[in-house]
């Protein structure tokens, strides 16, 4: 712990709290950066609406990263978003370095979106496990977003045969 506080959560549950939202973290940066990487380089007939589309969805996970890193540092922990720590600890898949065309950054990205989705919800437990209900809600909140925003990505992937 970086400082003492009033909040009535127990040493060990911040901790553990804590480590479970850096653990995330690491994530959401990662995956912002990713947004960011389909936002600047997706090509073709769709250019347009996937490059603000991608925009949109950076924006949400910028949301994402904000909430749990001010989380950490409200459970009195150091919320460290450095990018060597971000990419030490990022869990998600590597972005393509080859995706160019818009169906290949929508499926790279709806990749991402869904690993960082499971993990998050994932941790809904294990934060109420740990007794931190605050930290569980938080990622309860991030979930839903974050499916939301799959749901946004993977609209765009549907093909007439796909749809049956």
């Amino acid at each position: 712990m970086t400082y003492l506080s009033r909040l009535d959560l127990h040493d060990v549950v911040r901790k553990e709290a804590a480590a479970l939202l850096q653990s995330r973290l690491s994530d959401a940066l990662d995956l912002e950066a990713q947004t960011k990487q389909a936002h600047w380089n997706v090509k073709g007939p769709h250019f347009l609406q996937l490059h603000e589309l991608f925009d949109r969805v950076h924006d949400e996970v910028e949301g994402f990263v904000d909430l749990i890193a001010e989380r950490i540092t409200t459970l009195g922990h150091i919320a460290d978003g450095r990018v060597q720590t971000t990419a030490a600890r990022s869990a998600l898949y590597e972005y393509p370095l080859q995706a160019v065309d818009g169906v290949a950054h929508l499926k790279a990205l709806a990749g991402a979106l869904a690993q960082f989705g499971a993990r998050v919800r994932a941790n809904i437990e294990t934060a109420t496990g740990v007794g931190d209900a605050d930290t569980a809600d938080l990622f309860t909140q991030v979930s839903r977003e974050c499916d939301k925003q799959l749901w946004m990505l993977e609209a765009h992937l549907v093909t007439g045969e796909s749809a049956a």
